[in-house]
Protein backbone atom coordinates (compact mmCIF):
# COMPACT_ATOMS: atom_id res chain seq x y z
CA UNK A 1 0.00 0.00 0.00
CA UNK A 2 2.16 2.69 1.24
CA UNK A 3 6.01 3.66 -0.92
CA UNK A 4 7.97 4.43 1.78
CA UNK A 5 11.38 6.17 2.10
CA UNK A 6 13.65 6.69 4.90
CA UNK A 7 17.26 8.68 5.43
CA UNK A 8 20.44 7.78 4.44
CA UNK A 9 23.73 9.45 6.03
CA UNK A 10 23.91 10.50 10.08
CA UNK A 11 20.09 9.75 10.33
CA UNK A 12 19.92 6.12 9.31
CA UNK A 13 21.24 3.83 11.55
CA UNK A 14 18.84 5.34 14.11
CA UNK A 15 16.12 5.41 11.84
CA UNK A 16 16.65 1.75 11.52
CA UNK A 17 16.70 1.10 15.00
CA UNK A 18 13.43 3.08 15.53
CA UNK A 19 11.79 1.06 13.21
CA UNK A 20 13.28 -2.39 14.58
CA UNK A 21 11.76 -1.20 18.04
CA UNK A 22 8.22 -0.49 16.48
CA UNK A 23 8.48 -3.83 15.19
CA UNK A 24 8.94 -2.71 11.70
CA UNK A 25 12.14 -4.30 10.59
CA UNK A 26 13.77 -3.56 7.66
CA UNK A 27 15.01 -6.17 5.89
CA UNK A 28 17.67 -5.16 2.97
CA UNK A 29 21.17 -7.42 1.45
CA UNK A 30 23.29 -5.58 2.84
CA UNK A 31 24.60 -2.03 4.39
CA UNK A 32 25.06 -0.49 1.08
CA UNK A 33 21.91 -1.39 -0.85
CA UNK A 34 19.28 1.23 -1.22
CA UNK A 35 16.29 -0.66 -1.45
CA UNK A 36 14.71 -2.89 1.35
CA UNK A 37 11.09 -4.60 2.29
CA UNK A 38 9.14 -4.64 5.58
CA UNK A 39 7.18 -7.89 6.55
CA UNK A 40 3.87 -5.61 6.94
CA UNK A 41 0.79 -5.32 4.93
CA UNK A 42 0.48 -1.33 4.72
CA UNK A 43 4.09 -1.05 3.09
CA UNK A 44 4.51 -2.38 -0.34
CA UNK A 45 8.46 -1.21 -0.69
CA UNK A 46 11.44 0.77 0.31
CA UNK A 47 13.84 3.27 -0.46
CA UNK A 48 16.72 4.24 1.70
CA UNK A 49 18.01 7.83 -0.04
CA UNK A 50 19.68 10.90 1.28
CA UNK A 51 17.63 13.47 3.74
CA UNK A 52 17.81 16.06 1.39
CA UNK A 53 16.06 14.54 -1.15
CA UNK A 54 13.40 13.10 0.63
CA UNK A 55 10.65 16.18 1.01
CA UNK A 56 11.29 16.46 -2.85
CA UNK A 57 10.34 12.76 -3.71
CA UNK A 58 7.55 12.97 -0.98
CA UNK A 59 6.08 16.20 -2.49
CA UNK A 60 6.26 14.70 -6.40
CA UNK A 61 4.45 11.33 -5.27
CA UNK A 62 7.85 9.26 -5.87
CA UNK A 63 6.58 8.34 -2.21
CA UNK A 64 3.66 8.08 0.07
CA UNK A 65 5.40 8.44 3.36
CA UNK A 66 9.09 9.64 3.99
CA UNK A 67 11.42 10.46 7.22
CA UNK A 68 13.77 13.35 7.03
CA UNK A 69 14.25 16.76 8.89
CA UNK A 70 12.34 20.07 8.85
CA UNK A 71 15.81 21.53 7.52
CA UNK A 72 15.51 19.85 4.64
CA UNK A 73 12.02 20.48 4.12
CA UNK A 74 11.93 24.67 4.59
CA UNK A 75 15.14 24.66 2.38
CA UNK A 76 13.70 22.40 -0.33
CA UNK A 77 10.22 24.62 -0.11
CA UNK A 78 8.49 20.97 -0.59
CA UNK A 79 4.63 20.79 -0.28
CA UNK A 80 4.19 18.01 2.21
CA UNK A 81 1.96 17.20 4.91
CA UNK A 82 3.74 16.95 8.45
CA UNK A 83 2.44 13.87 10.39
CA UNK A 84 4.30 14.70 13.61
CA UNK A 85 7.81 15.52 15.04
CA UNK A 86 9.87 11.91 15.62
CA UNK A 87 12.37 13.42 18.58
CA UNK A 88 15.30 11.60 17.58
CA UNK A 89 18.33 12.51 16.03
CA UNK A 90 21.84 10.49 15.32
CA UNK A 91 22.74 10.49 18.77
CA UNK A 92 20.26 12.17 21.60
CA UNK A 93 16.37 12.68 21.20
CA UNK A 94 17.21 16.56 20.98
CA UNK A 95 16.58 18.36 17.80
CA UNK A 96 19.36 19.77 15.16
CA UNK A 97 19.53 23.59 15.45
CA UNK A 98 20.31 25.48 11.94
CA UNK A 99 22.73 28.54 12.92
CA UNK A 100 24.91 31.36 11.98
CA UNK A 101 27.97 31.46 13.11
CA UNK A 102 31.41 33.57 12.79
CA UNK A 103 34.94 33.70 14.64
CA UNK A 104 35.14 33.32 18.37
CA UNK A 105 36.84 36.70 18.06
CA UNK A 106 34.95 38.53 15.30
CA UNK A 107 33.45 41.68 16.51
CA UNK A 108 30.03 41.26 15.00
CA UNK A 109 27.24 40.65 17.62
CA UNK A 110 24.14 40.75 15.49
CA UNK A 111 23.31 39.48 12.15
CA UNK A 112 22.92 43.20 10.87
CA UNK A 113 26.74 44.01 12.14
CA UNK A 114 27.75 41.59 8.88
CA UNK A 115 29.18 43.80 6.00
CA UNK A 116 27.71 43.99 2.60
CA UNK A 117 29.63 40.97 0.85
CA UNK A 118 30.05 39.22 3.34
CA UNK A 119 31.22 35.23 2.40
CA UNK A 120 29.23 32.10 4.20
CA UNK A 121 29.61 28.82 3.41
CA UNK A 122 26.78 26.58 3.41
CA UNK A 123 24.34 23.33 2.53
CA UNK A 124 21.51 25.07 2.65
CA UNK A 125 21.40 27.99 -0.49
CA UNK A 126 17.81 29.02 -0.25
CA UNK A 127 17.16 29.03 3.64
CA UNK A 128 20.60 31.04 4.20
CA UNK A 129 19.22 33.44 1.02
CA UNK A 130 15.86 33.64 3.13
CA UNK A 131 16.88 34.21 6.38
CA UNK A 132 19.87 37.15 4.87
CA UNK A 133 16.97 38.96 2.85
CA UNK A 134 14.97 39.24 5.83
CA UNK A 135 17.37 40.27 7.81
CA UNK A 136 18.71 42.97 4.63
CA UNK A 137 22.31 41.47 4.58
CA UNK A 138 23.86 41.51 1.02
CA UNK A 139 25.70 37.86 1.72
CA UNK A 140 28.30 36.18 -0.89
CA UNK A 141 27.02 32.66 -0.29
CA UNK A 142 28.98 30.24 -1.25
CA UNK A 143 28.16 25.90 -1.47
CA UNK A 144 29.94 24.26 1.13
CA UNK A 145 29.67 19.87 0.52
CA UNK A 146 30.67 19.25 4.06
CA UNK A 147 33.14 20.26 7.00
CA UNK A 148 31.39 23.88 6.60
CA UNK A 149 33.20 25.04 10.00
CA UNK A 150 36.78 24.32 8.49
CA UNK A 151 36.15 26.93 6.03
CA UNK A 152 36.83 29.93 8.42
CA UNK A 153 38.89 32.56 7.96
CA UNK A 154 40.63 31.62 4.88
CA UNK A 155 37.75 30.76 2.73
CA UNK A 156 34.64 32.54 4.05
CA UNK A 157 33.92 35.04 7.15
CA UNK A 158 31.45 33.12 8.70
CA UNK A 159 28.70 29.26 8.18
CA UNK A 160 25.09 28.58 8.35
CA UNK A 161 25.75 25.37 9.72
CA UNK A 162 23.83 22.65 11.81
CA UNK A 163 24.86 22.22 15.19
CA UNK A 164 23.02 19.57 17.81
CA UNK A 165 25.62 20.16 20.85
CA UNK A 166 27.31 23.31 19.34
CA UNK A 167 30.80 21.34 20.30
CA UNK A 168 32.15 21.20 16.56
CA UNK A 169 31.53 24.69 16.25
CA UNK A 170 33.15 25.75 19.37
CA UNK A 171 36.54 23.49 18.20
CA UNK A 172 36.64 25.28 15.07
CA UNK A 173 36.85 28.62 17.16
CA UNK A 174 33.33 29.28 16.32
CA UNK A 175 30.56 30.98 18.09
CA UNK A 176 26.93 30.73 17.43
CA UNK A 177 25.71 34.85 16.42
CA UNK A 178 22.29 33.84 15.39
CA UNK A 179 19.42 30.17 15.54
CA UNK A 180 17.91 30.18 12.02
CA UNK A 181 15.67 27.05 12.50
CA UNK A 182 15.19 24.51 15.13
CA UNK A 183 14.96 20.93 13.34
CA UNK A 184 13.40 17.85 14.43
CA UNK A 185 13.06 14.55 12.27
CA UNK A 186 9.66 14.65 10.58
CA UNK A 187 7.34 11.63 9.24
CA UNK A 188 6.11 13.70 6.12
CA UNK A 189 3.65 12.55 3.52
CA UNK A 190 2.46 13.16 0.16
CA UNK A 191 -0.84 15.15 0.00
CA UNK A 192 -2.43 13.51 -2.44
CA UNK A 193 -1.63 9.88 -0.34
CA UNK A 194 -2.86 11.78 2.95
CA UNK A 195 -6.25 12.20 1.41
CA UNK A 196 -6.69 8.47 0.38
CA UNK A 197 -8.42 6.95 3.23
CA UNK A 198 -6.95 3.84 3.26
CA UNK A 199 -3.35 4.74 2.92
CA UNK A 200 -4.19 7.95 5.90
CA UNK A 201 -5.47 5.05 7.68
CA UNK A 202 -1.99 2.87 7.25
CA UNK A 203 -0.19 6.55 7.98
CA UNK A 204 -1.01 6.46 11.28
CA UNK A 205 -1.13 3.30 12.00
CA UNK A 206 2.73 3.23 11.60
CA UNK A 207 3.50 6.75 13.14
CA UNK A 208 1.57 5.06 16.54
CA UNK A 209 4.36 2.27 16.64
CA UNK A 210 6.91 5.03 16.07
CA UNK A 211 5.54 7.44 18.31
CA UNK A 212 4.88 4.35 21.17
CA UNK A 213 8.40 3.49 20.86
CA UNK A 214 9.87 7.10 21.17
CA UNK A 215 7.80 7.61 24.11
CA UNK A 216 8.87 4.32 25.62
CA UNK A 217 12.59 5.41 25.75
CA UNK A 218 13.73 6.25 28.80
CA UNK A 219 11.09 5.04 30.77
CA UNK A 220 10.22 2.23 32.83
CA UNK A 221 7.46 0.62 34.37
CA UNK A 222 7.28 -0.31 37.72
CA UNK A 223 4.80 -2.73 39.98
CA UNK A 224 4.97 -3.10 43.79
CA UNK A 225 3.03 -4.27 46.96
CA UNK A 226 1.85 -1.99 49.87
CA UNK A 227 0.27 -2.34 52.72
CA UNK A 228 -3.12 -0.33 52.79
CA UNK A 229 -1.72 1.76 56.21
CA UNK A 230 0.96 2.84 53.99
CA UNK A 231 -0.20 3.03 50.57
CA UNK A 232 -0.64 7.50 50.79
CA UNK A 233 3.07 7.01 52.00
CA UNK A 234 4.22 5.30 48.82
CA UNK A 235 1.80 7.46 46.44
CA UNK A 236 3.25 10.90 47.92
CA UNK A 237 6.81 9.45 46.43
CA UNK A 238 5.79 7.55 43.41
CA UNK A 239 5.27 9.89 40.13
CA UNK A 240 3.28 9.09 37.15
CA UNK A 241 1.98 9.86 33.96
CA UNK A 242 -1.43 10.79 35.31
CA UNK A 243 -2.11 8.63 38.50
CA UNK A 244 -0.78 5.08 39.21
CA UNK A 245 -2.67 2.20 39.03
CA UNK A 246 -3.94 0.66 42.25
CA UNK A 247 -5.82 -2.48 42.75
CA UNK A 248 -6.21 -4.32 45.96
CA UNK A 249 -4.72 -7.49 46.54
CA UNK A 250 -6.71 -10.51 47.07
CA UNK A 251 -7.49 -11.06 50.59
CA UNK A 252 -7.57 -7.21 51.59
CA UNK A 253 -3.79 -8.04 51.97
CA UNK A 254 -2.74 -4.73 50.55
CA UNK A 255 -2.94 -2.82 47.27
CA UNK A 256 -0.75 -3.68 43.89
CA UNK A 257 0.51 -0.41 42.30
CA UNK A 258 1.95 0.16 39.24
CA UNK A 259 3.22 3.20 37.29
CA UNK A 260 5.82 4.34 34.21
CA UNK A 261 8.40 6.44 35.69
CA UNK A 262 11.20 8.11 34.14
CA UNK A 263 14.99 5.19 33.74
CA UNK A 264 17.26 8.00 35.18
CA UNK A 265 15.23 8.50 38.40
CA UNK A 266 15.14 4.62 39.30
CA UNK A 267 18.43 4.86 41.37
CA UNK A 268 16.43 7.12 43.45
CA UNK A 269 13.15 6.48 43.76
CA UNK A 270 13.35 2.64 44.73
CA UNK A 271 15.10 3.18 47.92
CA UNK A 272 12.64 5.97 49.01
CA UNK A 273 9.70 3.31 47.79
CA UNK A 274 10.81 1.05 50.11
CA UNK A 275 11.02 3.76 53.02
CA UNK A 276 7.82 3.98 52.55
CA UNK A 277 7.04 0.57 53.04
CA UNK A 278 6.50 -0.85 49.38
CA UNK A 279 7.81 -4.20 48.85
CA UNK A 280 8.16 -6.62 46.17
CA UNK A 281 9.36 -3.90 43.65
CA UNK A 282 9.75 -5.13 39.86
CA UNK A 283 11.30 -2.79 37.86
CA UNK A 284 9.97 -3.77 34.06
CA UNK A 285 11.24 -2.60 30.57
CA UNK A 286 9.36 -0.62 28.40
CA UNK A 287 8.87 -1.14 24.59
CA UNK A 288 5.66 1.12 23.29
CA UNK A 289 3.31 3.57 25.15
CA UNK A 290 0.79 4.62 23.06
CA UNK A 291 -1.71 6.65 24.60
Amino acid sequence: MLKLVLPKGSLESATLSLFESADLQVNRSSSVDYSARIDDPRIDSVRILRPQEIPTYVSDGLFDLGITGRDWVEETGSDVVSLGELRYSKATSNPIRVVLAVPEESPWTTTEDLPAGVRVSTEYMELTRRYFESRGVDADLRLSYGATEAKVPDIVDCVVDITETGRALRAAGLRILDEILVSYTELVANRDSWEDPAKRHAMEQVLILLSGVLEARGKVLVKLNVPAERLDSVIGVLPAMKTPTVNELYGSAGYAVETVVPKNEINILIPALSDAGATDILEMPLSKIVH
